[in-house]
Parts: structure tokens; sequence; C-alpha cells
């Protein structure tokens, strides 16, 4: 079933509802395990399953986002209380939370709105768009990820999987996606296998760093072919990514000839291509785009 816009108006019938949204790029064991948790652990009438047409937090998607809906169906809309939403998808555009919150409420008038969100979203979740009126909408339940803190005031679903589309996307390894779609999956990831610079700027928007600018230095007298910058939040933040990028380059089978590392700037050498995470004073004080851009334009 799809989610359409219906002429009904449940007033006389309490529902409560969950929401659980995501790029789902490709669904994981992770997904099916927090949609059977909530299913047993949340009171609630109907779960929907809402993929995004784009991250509103991210540049881009892998799986085009009607193949991603059509994963989502074949894998959960036989579950009873389940419903595949594709309304961010048919708005063909980045969708905001606040916005399919609203429409969902407007069709079911629930009694209590569940949002369930992974852990690592919970340090950004203020930023997201007209977050008091989302928090005055919906009640958040979280989904426990890598040993994320959670707050003892927030409803939680114990997962504690670990395991992310980004993995899967990093090494194809089938023991992270549930059978029905595994040969379709490795299929179509396989084909479009991702660069090496896309692994690396899928952590960075993934870890939440900012400002993401990959420069092509491809034919200009440099010695890297691609310079990637991304501003870190903190020093910490700068190291937790540079071992992140190192992690999932070893996976692959990639070397590092070398990292020198700060509280403000981290430099990863991987010799066609160069990683500077910096500290948004840094990157403005050295101006490497500014730099670079001038360089390619040098005869």
């Amino acid at each position: 079933m799809t989610c359409i816009l219906l002429k009904i108006r449940l007033r006389n019938i309490k529902m409560n509802i969950a929401l659980f949204g995501g790029s789902f790029d490709p669904p994981h064991l992770g997904h099916t395990k927090i949609v059977e948790i909530s299913l047993t652990s949340l009171d609630i009438d109907k779960l929907f399953i809402i993929p995004t047409y784009i991250n509103p937090f991210k540049s881009g998607f892998f799986a085009p986002p009607n193949l991603r809906l059509k994963w989502l169906k074949k894998l959960f809309e036989n579950l009873d209380k389940v419903e595949i939403c594709d309304y961010e998808i048919r708005q063909n555009r980045p969708v905001a939370t606040i916005e399919t919150v609203r429409y969902l409420k407007e069709i079911y008038k629930p009694n209590t709105v569940y949002l369930i969100i992974g852990a690592d979203n919970l340090k950004d979740l203020k930023k997201w768009q007209n977050y008091p009126e989302l928090e005055s909408l919906v009640e958040f339940v979280v989904a426990s990820r890598d040993g994320e803190f959670i707050p003892k005031d927030l409803k939680k679903l114990n997962i504690n999987a670990n395991i992310s589309s980004t993995k899967f996307r990093n090494n194809l390894n089938l023991k992270y996606i549930p059978k029905p779609l595994q040969s379709e999956v490795l299929d179509f990831y396989k084909r479009t296998k991702m660069s090496k610079i896309k692994i690396i700027t899928d952590i960075l928007e993934n870890k939440k760093a900012e400002n993401i600018e990959v420069i092509d230095m491809e034919g200009k007298d440099y010695i890297a072919k691609s310079v990637i910058i991304a501003t870190t939040l903190t020093g910490k933040h700068g190291l937790s990514l540079s071992d992140d990028i190192k992690n999932a380059l070893a996976e692959i089978k990639e070397k590092i000839l070398h990292i020198e590392s700060s509280d403000e700037w981290t430099v990863i050498d991987l010799g066609d291509v160069i990683i500077h995470l910096m500290s948004e004073a840094y990157r403005t004080k050295y101006d490497i785009e500014e730099f670079l851009e001038k360089l390619k334009f040098e005869r």
C-alpha cells in the first residue's frame, strides 16, 4: 500500500502511529530489527516506513528513490500495521521531517505520533527544520547505535546492531542485507561501485562534517588529482573522521600514505587524493580553495 492522501477523516478512532524515515540506501538488517522491535514494544496501530527522495543533509543518493521504494515494499509491505509511505519520494525534492509529520497528522488525526530516529541524530536534532514545532507534535523514539548516549527521558529501542548502509556500500558484504533483497541489492551496487572519493564524502556527510568540497586537479601541476576539504566541529571530531576514513579505505584495500593531525587541521595523503579536515577558523584563514582555483588557471 502506498501513502496516498485520503478523503477519510478518522475522528472517532483513536490511533497511535510511528514514523520511521531514512534513505534506506540500501535497506539492511538494522532497519528490519528497528521495525520488528517497534511493532512489539510501541503501542501503535500503524508504522509508516518513509524513504526519502534525498536526505536534506546530504548531496545525493546511490540507489534511485523508486528502487529503494520497491525494496522496502518487498521487505515490509506484507507485515500487519506496516505501510510504506511514498510521500517524500513523490515530492521529488528534499523533504524536512516536519512536513511529513504534518501531512500524516492531517490524514490520520492520531493521538500520538512516535518519531523513530537513530541515536547518531541526537546531537544535531535541534538543527532540524522547525524543531520546536516538531518536538511539540511527536514523541521521539531513539534506536540505539554504536554506544551513542541516549538520555533517560527518551523512549529507547535496544538495537545496537553495528550495521549501516555505508558499511555495506563500502565492502558489499551481504551479511548486512536481508535475504529477500540480497541478489538484486548486490547486483545494483556492483554495477554502481563507488569511487574512492564517493566513499570518503559519504563518510564525511554521515559523520556531520560541514561544507564538503571536492576540487578536481586532474591534469594540473599539483601533487594530487583531487583534493577534498571539509570543516570539522571540534578537534576530536577531526580525529574521529580520520579514523573512520582510514577504516573504510582499509576495507577496499586502499592505502593511506601519510596522516598529519592537530586539533585544528588533519591532512590525509592518499597519493592521488589529499583530504583536509579543518576547523572553521583555519579553513577561513588558509583558504585552500582559493589557492587551488588560482593554480587550476595557471599555465
